[in-house]
């Protein structure tokens, strides 16, 4: 991690309550929900509230999530619009070495094969046809696809991601 870098890590959003019983929709921003909304998991949202869940159950693309202390619609639509979060350290650890979570891109260098500097990950964007890279670039925001061909080697330890962008790309 990064100094000065946020240590929270978004796992859901809290959306319309559902029903009269303190139930409100989540939408899931983890790869983990079974580990991350679970009863008795403890997730804290972007206002530092800390929420207990008591049930939870799928709904659609979204799950249904009772939190304890939350026994009715009024109650449950206070949450609504809530970040919930969870400690970056507390994210279970990848066995592929070719996936990172995205707080371990933003904030690399972007250097070209022979090391010049292209410029620095923003953030990353989950695009439906690939992930990108938003780099900020001499010459403004440059969109980057994250894919093999163009991003060479991603070297945590050393903080930079070597890309070999394709030429008018980050023009």
């Amino acid at each position: 991690m990064r100094p000065g870098r946020d240590t929270r890590r978004v796992v859901g959003r809290i959306g319309r309550p559902h029903g009269l019983r303190g139930e409100v929709a989540v939408q899931v921003r983890t790869d983990f929900p079974e580990q991350r909304f679970t009863a008795g998991a403890q997730l804290r949202t972007d206002t530092g509230r800390t929420l207990t869940v008591q049930t939870v159950r799928p709904h659609g693309a979204a799950l249904l999530v009772r939190f304890a202390g939350v026994v009715d619609r009024d109650a449950a639509a206070e949450l609504r619009g809530l970040l919930l979060t969870v400690e970056a350290t507390e994210l279970p650890e990848l066995d592929d070495p070719d996936e990172f979570y995205d707080h371990q891109l933003e904030g690399l260098a972007a250097v070209g094969p022979d090391g010049a500097a292209l410029g620095t990950v923003r953030e990353v964007v989950h695009a439906p046809a690939s992930d990108l890279l938003v780099l900020e670039t001499d010459h403004g925001e440059a969109l980057v696809p994250f894919v093999r061909a163009i991003v060479l080697e991603v070297d945590l330890a050393g903080g930079a991601v070597v890309l070999d962008p394709p030429a008018g790309l980050l023009d």
